[in-house]
């Protein structure tokens, strides 16, 4: 009789263990795919618009109150179409711009699918926070077969990422019951970080554009040596010296 019970959660914790390495997997394949577009784009670009990334996986026990708080029905495939942000992805980047370029650059791989749009930076939340965020379906290749499975991106700036810390470590400080007068102060620290963000937005299009005009410059130099090299061609008979051939 107490087979029976043991063998239900032996089935069980198999389930659940391969049901989050799917999720494992999917971060894994993301993870890489962050790495190719980071080097890919230092090299060509000689510029990296990604400062870093943090991923991380939920655990079970935060999957079931978030499935308990949504009054869901408890199962692998409840729970697979109910919660998107099992496994996450955090990319940080140094200006504005580089979001929505990593976001487009994502858009145009065949094999990922933009699932949903939140665009907190555009509209941000009411207490001040900002990020874009991505839900991507990503495929995963097992021994077996082949599982479409949806992650959560997060793509947000340094000084979006910062104040967004310090949001959450106030936010559990006071359980979750924040003074009013500190609200007021955190959507007047958002406002200030955006405004350091456009700021710094501003000045990195200046210098870029400094940058581009400096290298037309040089290019516009190099045609008029060039030129400069043809209307003075090297005379025949210096070419037969320099080359060793005597005439006669």
């Amino acid at each position: 009789m107490n087979m029976l019970p043991m063998e239900q959660f032996r089935k069980f914790k198999n389930e659940i263990t391969r049901f989050l390495m799917d999720y494992k997997f999917a971060l894994d394949a993301f993870e890489t795919k962050i790495e190719i577009l980071k080097e890919e784009f230092q090299f060509f670009h000689d510029y990296n618009p990604i400062e870093h990334t943090k991923s991380r996986l939920k655990s079970p026990e935060s999957i079931l109150k978030k499935m308990y708080k949504k009054g869901c029905d408890i199962s692998l495939e409840g729970i697979r179409s109910e919660i998107k942000d099992i496994a996450g992805m955090r990319i940080t980047c140094s200006f504005i711009s580089d979001i929505y370029r990593i976001a487009d650059m994502l858009r145009a791989q065949s094999d990922l699918k933009i699932c949903e749009v939140k665009d907190y930076i555009q509209s941000p939340k009411p207490n001040g926070y900002q990020s874009l965020h991505l839900i991507i379906e990503i495929p995963v290749y097992m021994s077996d077969r082949q599982e479409n499975v949806c992650i959560e991106v997060q793509i947000r700036t340094i000084a979006m990422d910062f104040w967004a810390s310090l949001e959450h470590k106030i936010y559990y400080k006071y359980n979750r019951e924040i003074p009013s007068h500190l609200l007021q102060e955190l959507k007047e620290a958002s406002e200030s970080a955006a405004a350091l963000d456009r700021q710094m937005e501003r000045l990195h299009k200046e210098i870029s554009e400094i940058k581009e005009s400096q290298m037309e410059e040089r290019e516009e130099e190099l045609k008029r040596i060039s030129l400069s090299n043809q209307q003075f061609p090297i005379p025949e008979a210096l070419v037969r010296l320099m080359s060793g051939v005597e005439e006669t």
